[in-house]
């Protein structure tokens, strides 16, 4: 079968090959996680009884929504919890984690974050640094973080000498963000959350859980009291146009909801407005697609660790998210990598993607993401800031098979500018 679509040298079809042997036994277990993954949704909603009127509009008010209400139950159920919060009027992954953040915390609460300081857009909303108006801080909520280790691994000892029995939050950000410290497991959560609970009994341990859906066998919600995500990444299968979710303990998701909506009336309105379709096809296909974008990210660790390159996760190592971070060494390598991932996308291959002042970032930004929903990184994306040490961090793909070529894509694009400045 001649299936030679794309313009790839030998050298990088050898050594595609050569990676698809070396990942071969770990993506075999990624498709056994997604196979049990996917019949437990399927599990959730025969529970759930989906039908059809749970795909009918509403507007207004909202009220009766049965559909809203059920795909919340589904979502506490996938994700081991009381209770879940789920609306496509979430804007964001960050909105999402800030909405959760000022509905359970108070004037005077203390957030301690133990997985060292937060992603970029999400320091605005603490309080860290200049852009912070209607921030955390200007409403006395007081923010503390224990730093990783030099290795970037969690603090243990840290948390034990800076968590206070009155601390009202522990914070963790399970994925990497813009970082290389190594993305949490559900082990190291539940470590995190027995010794928080240990110390502080009455805390709330709260997760930032994007990336992290559907990667491993067990859920995190036995190891959290709360935790929130982006349904363009992870849950929302490709298919969800916008949306996130909370889910945790049922008074904690409440008030999450009386902030999200209005004291009082929390989950009760909200309207869906024809959302609830896509919304459940998503849901329904998050686990399978969540294991595309895994099966992705190791090909990519093994391709790029034959061309030389230091990668994080390698393509043997565990996984808690589908992010794959490769350190490029230099601009414009990671530059050329991006342009060959924005050349492998179903939307906008013809584009070529230039670094530019992201707002919610310190330094330039380039992104290539070709994809059916703006911003959507369930579908294959690579993004980095232009700063040390050149990492890019690429993630998603609606399915293996696309998701293969790009990375090949990419590799061809880097050699290119490797043979145009040796000649």
């Amino acid at each position: 079968m001649n299936n030679n679509f794309f313009d790839l040298s030998e050298e990088i079809r050898e050594l595609g090959e050569k990676a698809l042997e070396m990942a071969a036994p770990y993506l075999e277990k990624i498709d056994k996680i997604t196979e049990y993954q996917q019949l437990k949704m399927l599990k959730a909603f025969q529970n759930a009884q989906v039908s059809e009127s749970c795909f009918t509009a509403s507007t207004g008010y909202g009220y009766g929504d049965r559909g809203r209400d059920v795909l919340d139950r589904i979502y506490a159920e996938v994700l081991e919890t009381e209770d879940a919060l789920v609306r496509h009027s979430f804007a964001s992954g960050t909105h999402t984690l800030t909405v959760a953040l000022f509905g359970v915390l108070r004037p005077g609460d203390t957030m301690l974050s133990v997985t060292g300081i937060p992603y970029d857009t999400l320091q605005g909303v603490i309080g860290i640094g200049e852009d912070s108006s209607g921030s955390l801080k200007e409403f006395g909520i007081n923010y503390e973080q224990v730093d990783l280790l030099p290795d970037g691994c969690v603090n243990y000892e840290g948390i034990k000498n800076t968590l206070k029995p009155d601390t009202k939050m522990v914070y963790i950000q399970r994925s990497r963000g813009y970082s290389l410290r190594p993305t949490l497991l559900n082990e190291d959560i539940k470590k995190i959350y027995d010794l928080a609970k240990s110390i502080a009994p009455d805390c709330i341990v709260m997760l930032d859980n994007c990336y992290g859906e559907y990667t491993e066998i067990s859920a995190p919600g036995k190891y959290c009291d709360l935790m929130a995500g982006s349904l363009i990444k992870n849950p929302g299968g490709g298919i969800a146009p916008t949306g996130g979710y909370i889910a945790g303990k049922h008074n904690l998701v409440e008030a999450c909801s009386y902030r999200l909506t209005t004291p009082g009336t929390g989950k009760e309105i909200g309207c869906t407005l024809g959302q609830n379709r896509e919304l459940f096809m998503g849901t329904f296909n998050a686990p399978h697609v969540t294991g595309e974008a895994l099966k992705t990210a190791v090909f990519a660790a093994a391709l790029f660790e034959l061309m030389g390159f230091e990668v994080t996760p390698s393509y043997n190592e565990a996984r808690g998210d589908i992010i794959q971070a490769i350190l490029l060494e230099n601009e414009e390598r990671l530059i050329s990598f991006c342009q060959g991932i924005q050349a492998a996308s179903p939307i906008d291959s013809f584009v070529t993607p230039e670094p530019w002042d992201m707002p919610g970032y310190d330094s330039k930004v380039i992104m290539a993401a070709g994809a059916f929903t703006l911003g959507s990184s369930i579908e294959l994306s690579a993004d980095a800031p232009l700063r040390e040490p050149y990492a890019v961090w690429m993630q998603g793909s609606l399915n293996f098979h696309t998701g293969k070529t790009a990375v090949m894509l990419a590799a061809e694009k880097m050699r290119s500018l490797k043979n145009k400045k040796t000649k």
